[in-house]
């Protein structure tokens, strides 16, 4: 991956506390809170911690030693030790008040903006490039042609089709048709305002950063960020750190120049309506809006791609308005038994696992009969299973038509034979008992079957009382509001005999 110097014109590390972009009383405060929080350090180990160069640490040092907030207290070698005074001390206290941040100096938003556009990918895309990115998947080359052009196409990218197809890892290969980094910032300012973007768990750093960078960047591969059922509307906007006085980005502020993945999309607990409203206008201007918790509001740019993946049906989602504006639609349906088989020969490789001859097609033919239909999953997984069995066991790990059988009884769900319920299935097989004659499909309620626990109903009583309606006693009817198997038998009735 190659970085021109045409894009560090803005990301040269500045010289001078007014190159810095920020206002000088922000990178004050930042550099009283850093000596505060070591006691006694040098000035030289405050500009590294702050993410600033030697000099223009100094500048600040000398600033503050003016106003009486440092003193020095001698050299340590080429460098000065410094601390804080008692003025210095009480001044940064109640400063802190508002905020403990003790991270690295920011960038203004505006030189954030103006490298974000500077990034924009220039990629010509092509199959060959769309080959060697899904190179460890086996698509077919009509299903590629389908992603290269919903990529490079303007809007969401939409991939829909039944569970366990593949979406998911194509989604999540999609950052691969670039080969550029890109430069992320490890905080953003505004109005005040101190913003976290670059977080390690998300963003790949390159292993050589270039040394002329300003080290308030981080050249990155570009982001792959990857949400499912655990998005909400919170995830959207800025998220206020008290303690700290940080803003955590939003998500699509941590995919900039980048992909941004929702998986699962119609799970969430939110609508997916709200979730694609709120992108409508981001995605077709290319920029966000954003409000701090002081109310003051603020454009980021919103430079992604982004990918929404659903094994639900797409009218389930929304209208034809809300399916208009994802753009580009991608079918990932079933295979085919020979791109099956394939995927099944690189499952077992992958796991140290013999395929016996035909027990692929015998998987095939047990897939279609449990599914339906042929889905890559079962192939990994079937795989998995049987290195997890013969692993058990003890045994070398070889997949044949009898571990076929063995794999599918674990792996499938057990259906009830010949409409018999599972409960029924359990007590007869079990217990020899066949309540098939005793079962009231009239009942209105889970308790039909005389196995306490069959069905766990909300109110064990009104099943009780549903299933003693149904009875009677030597032909009384019961009587209303009192279950009949409660009521006294006739010879109560009747009396003592006298």
């Amino acid at each position: 991956m190659t970085f021109g110097s045409k894009e560090l014109i803005r990301v040269r590390p500045p010289g001078r506390v007014e190159d810095l972009g920020i206002p000088a009383g922000l990178a004050e405060d930042l550099f009283l809170r850093r000596v505060l929080t070591e006691r006694i350090t040098t000035i030289g180990d405050v500009a590294t911690l702050l993410n600033i160069q030697h000099p223009v640490a100094d500048q600040m040092a000398s600033a503050l030693r003016q106003k009486r907030l440092i003193e020095y207290l001698g050299a340590n070698g080429r460098d000065y030790r410094i601390q804080l005074t008692e003025l210095g001390q009480r001044t940064t206290s109640q400063r802190m008040a508002s905020g403990r941040h003790v991270g690295g100096i920011p960038i203004a938003l505006a030189d954030y903006q103006e490298v974000v556009a500077a990034q924009r990918s220039e990629i010509v895309l092509n199959r060959d490039l769309i080959k060697a990115a899904f190179e460890d998947m086996i698509l077919s080359d009509g299903l590629l042609d389908q992603i290269g052009p919903a990529f490079v196409g303007t809007g969401a990218m939409f991939l829909y089709g039944p569970a366990g197809t593949g979406k998911t890892s194509v989604a999540e290969r999609l950052n691969r048709i670039f080969d550029d980094p890109v430069l992320i910032p490890r905080y953003i300012e505004t109005d005040g305002q101190i913003i976290s973007v670059f977080d390690p768990a998300l963003h790949r750093a390159v292993d050589e950063q270039p040394e002329t960078l300003d080290p308030r960047w981080v050249l990155c591969e570009r982001p792959l960020v990857v949400v499912g059922g655990e998005l909400d509307m919170t995830m959207l906007d800025l998220q206020h750190d008290r303690i700290s006085g940080v803003n955590i980005a939003p998500i699509q502020l941590l995919a900039n120049n980048g992909i941004l993945v929702v998986d699962d999309f119609g799970r969430q607990a939110v609508r997916p309506e709200a979730i694609l409203n709120r992108w409508i206008v981001p995605l077709s201007r290319g920029i966000d809006f954003l409000k701090a918790n002081t109310g003051a509001k603020f454009t980021v740019p919103f430079e992604l791609k982004l990918v929404i993946s659903t094994n639900l049906e797409p009218t389930s989602l929304g209208d034809d308005a809300f399916l208009r504006r994802l753009r580009n639609k991608v079918y990932v349906g079933p295979i085919g038994e020979e791109a099956f088989v394939s995927i099944l020969k690189r499952a077992a490789a992958d796991h140290a696992v013999q395929l016996t001859t035909g027990a692929g097609e015998y998987l095939c033919e047990i897939a279609r009969h449990r599914v339906g239909e042929l889905r890559p999953y079962l192939a990994v997984d079937f795989c998995e299973l049987t290195e997890a069995t013969c692993r058990y066991e003890s045994t070398a790990p070889v997949l044949n038509a009898d571990m076929v059988d063995r794999i599918a009884d674990l792996y499938f769900v057990q259906a009830a034979d010949e409409g018999r319920r599972p409960t029924e299935r359990r007590q007869v097989d079990q217990w020899g008992v066949d309540t098939s004659d005793a079962r009231n499909d009239r009942v209105p309620t889970g308790w039909t079957d005389y196995e306490i626990g069959a069905d766990q109903s909300d109110d064990p009583l009104a099943g009780l009382d549903a299933l003693a309606d149904t009875q009677s006693i030597d032909g009384l009817e019961p009587v209303e509001g009192v279950p009949a198997a409660l009521l006294p038998s006739t010879d109560e009735l009747a009396g003592p005999d006298l």
